[in-house]
């Protein structure tokens, strides 16, 4: 919604101020402009990016739209989650979350926490390391450089749509210079016409220019990064997973373990201390 109110408010000012100014809207209306410049500049994304980066970009555009998922409540549920995991696994042993882990969607302790269950890289993450660990093959240093690893990797092809369409907004401007020279080619054939028609095509072409950078800096740009900041909503929500997996691994109680997942996020989605104490203790006598 945010994101959509940011766009409303760039048309509205730039459309808006010009109106006021006493300035014609159809003479902005120069569609075969707009395919010069949206055209060329879609094409060369097309031909830049591979498959999989065009879905990216493209879904996750339309999830701007909608809030961030990565709020307060979902962190609460990420703590709470790993607490119960981390307090079976206390009092049975390891070997007890093996069920869990193999088949999430069945488990009790996963089916009461579905923003968790649905979101693909948190489960994959938290179930690969919690099966590592009741394998019990590899030492807290080996599996944290692993976890960096995979981190790093998984930053990296997140952030690859906003860096794509950041790509396209430094070369919308550009597109715009070119509709606009092919319109001054198209007005220098209109050469021996009146002043009026000379200044219509002249107009014209000037709004290739106008159109590429309000396309690059009023849309694009914005995209890229509200794209750049979901991919690290994303990681730092499995930088927190880390965080008390690590801690677990190094032998800390489960209470000490969320605790070092509430230090690793951003203070302002960082429930407190005592907020937090509250909130597990009482999933923990329904769990029990």
């Amino acid at each position: 919604m945010k994101f959509l109110l940011g766009i409303i408010m760039v048309l509205g000012s730039v459309i808006g101020g010009y109106v006021l100014s006493h300035g014609k809207l159809a003479s902005l209306f120069q569609p075969f402009e707009l395919l010069i410049i949206g055209g060329g500049a879609f094409g060369a994304f097309i031909g830049a990016n591979p498959g999989n980066v065009i879905k990216d970009v493209m879904r996750g555009t339309f999830g701007l739209l909608k809030g961030s998922k990565f709020n307060k409540k979902i962190y609460m549920d990420l703590l709470t989650l790993l607490y119960l995991l981390f307090a079976k696994a206390r009092k049975e042993g390891l070997m007890s979350l093996e069920s869990d882990i193999e088949e999430p969607h069945v488990s009790e302790i996963f089916k009461a926490y579905p923003a968790i269950r649905n979101n693909h890289h948190a489960m994959e993450f938290i179930t690969d390391y919690l099966r590592l660990m009741v394998g019990g093959n590899m030492n807290a240093f080996e599996l944290e450089n692993l976890m960096d690893l995979e981190l790093e990797t998984h930053h990296h092809a997140a952030e690859a749509p906003s860096a794509a369409v950041q790509v396209m907004a430094d070369g919308l401007p550009a597109f715009g210079i070119v509709a606009a020279v092919m319109g001054v080619v198209i007005t220098m054939g209109f050469i021996s016409e009146p002043p009026e028609v000379l200044g219509g095509h002249i107009g014209a072409a000037l709004v290739g220019t106008f159109l590429g950078v309000l396309l690059a800096y009023g849309f694009a740009a914005p995209i890229a990064n509200a794209l750049k900041s979901r991919a690290e909503e994303e990681s730092a929500f499995l930088m927190c997973a880390k965080a008390c997996i690590m801690s677990t691994l190094n032998g800390y109680t489960p209470q000490i373990a969320v605790e070092f997942g509430r230090k690793a996020i951003t203070p302002h989605l960082r429930p407190g201390f005592l907020e937090l104490e509250e909130h597990v203790k009482a999933a923990g006598k329904k769990g029990g």
